[in-house]
């Protein structure tokens, strides 16, 4: 068993990696074999094609009239049954995927305090002077993940209801999506696990 769990992790990450790489490359295989002979197509063209097609699209939606385009198209499926639950579940982990925006959607890792326990969040907006206006104190967007889900809830807090603690925002995610079971590194040389005793790395 402890065999298993040392490799299983690296099998599942070669596997997936493996599993893209085989579907992008049969998929765009059938598009470009299309366009050109099977004699002048060789392996890798499939990839290199994907590679390109996303690079193409990720500078299209910078363009003002397609991010308006894309954000009525949210819009749309918002408004269907069913689908608009698995959209934004799907949307919501693209959006923690980087973008190279100069804003992020996760700011900070914070905890809210309830009760006795602390939930784990981080922060996506500091700044809502509309919603504060009508509140009356000033508010943070505050996004919590869970655990072995896709999405979450969002939150909308005073500020001084947070506190902010030291953590990358992918440690903290890993942390929260794995119910508390995953190994969150402290950069000094040492891994910490979830009940808090340190380990050597």
């Amino acid at each position: 068993m402890k065999g298993l769990a040392a490799v299983l992790p690296l099998g599942l990450t070669l596997y997936s990696l493996w599993w893209i790489a085989t579907s992008a490359e049969s998929m765009m295989r059938r598009l470009l074999t299309s366009v050109i002979t099977v004699d002048h197509y060789r392996p890798g063209m499939g990839i290199l094609a994907g590679l390109l097609v996303l690079f193409a699209v990720g500078s299209i939606v910078n363009a003002y009239v397609v991010r308006r385009a894309l954000a009525r198209w949210d819009e749309l499926l918002e408004r269907i049954p069913l689908i608009k639950t698995v959209y934004g579940a799907f949307r919501d982990v693209a959006r923690l995927l980087p973008s190279g925006q100069e804003k992020q959607d996760l700011k900070s890792v914070v905890t809210f305090r309830l009760g006795e326990a602390r939930l784990l969040g981080f922060v996506t907006r500091d700044d809502l002077p509309d919603l504060n206006k009508h509140a009356g104190a000033e508010l943070v967007a505050v996004y919590f993940p869970l655990s072995y889900m896709l999405g979450g809830i969002t939150l909308y807090v005073p500020k001084t209801a947070v506190e902010h603690i030291d953590m990358p925002v992918e440690a903290a995610m890993r942390l929260a999506i794995t119910g508390g079971m995953a190994t969150v590194g402290s950069g000094h040389g040492e891994s910490v696990d979830t009940s808090g005793t340190a380990v050597k790395s």
